[in-house]
């Protein structure tokens, strides 16, 4: 009885748990198919902030560096390197007013998050000025 009344409390708080960005979550390309890396993110000091942990595109070289990048992310590998910053929920599901950086060419993008699909998978939106000018890729939760 105790065991199930623990799972009855439990329940809402791990559905919670998947319905942040908080995690591992596989990154898809704008085509929708090809993987590229895994990134985890994480909270640091009540804001959200995400790591490239791994690179699955066999093109990439695992010693690559942020050559592009003209903040303090210049010249660091790609593998580790910080792309989401200072991300905060804003209500309604959604989290935003962060920033993410695109290592292929150096630039950020202002960006929303948004779990969907349970929490399985990532809208990830990057833009300029309004949420209407951008793009969004959706990621794949790992773990």
């Amino acid at each position: 009885m105790k065991t199930l009344f623990a799972a009855c409390l439990l329940a809402p708080i791990l559905a919670f748990a998947q319905t942040t960005p908080v995690g591992l979550w596989k990154t898809i390309d704008d085509d929708g198919k090809t993987e590229k890396s895994l990134v985890r993110i994480g909270e640091q000091g009540g804001v959200l902030v995400g790591s490239i942990d791994k690179l699955l595109d066999p093109k990439a070289a695992v010693d690559s560096k942020c050559d592009k990048c003209t903040d303090d992310r210049k010249d660091k590998p790609v593998l580790g390197l910080q792309i989401i910053r200072g991300v905060k929920a804003e209500g309604d599901g959604v989290w935003g007013g962060g920033e993410i950086l695109d290592p292929n060419n150096g630039k950020t993008y202002k960006t929303r998050l948004k779990p969907v699909d349970g929490g399985k998978r990532l809208e990830v939106r990057g833009y300029i000025g309004a949420p209407l000018f951008g793009r969004t890729q959706t990621w794949v939760r790992v773990e």
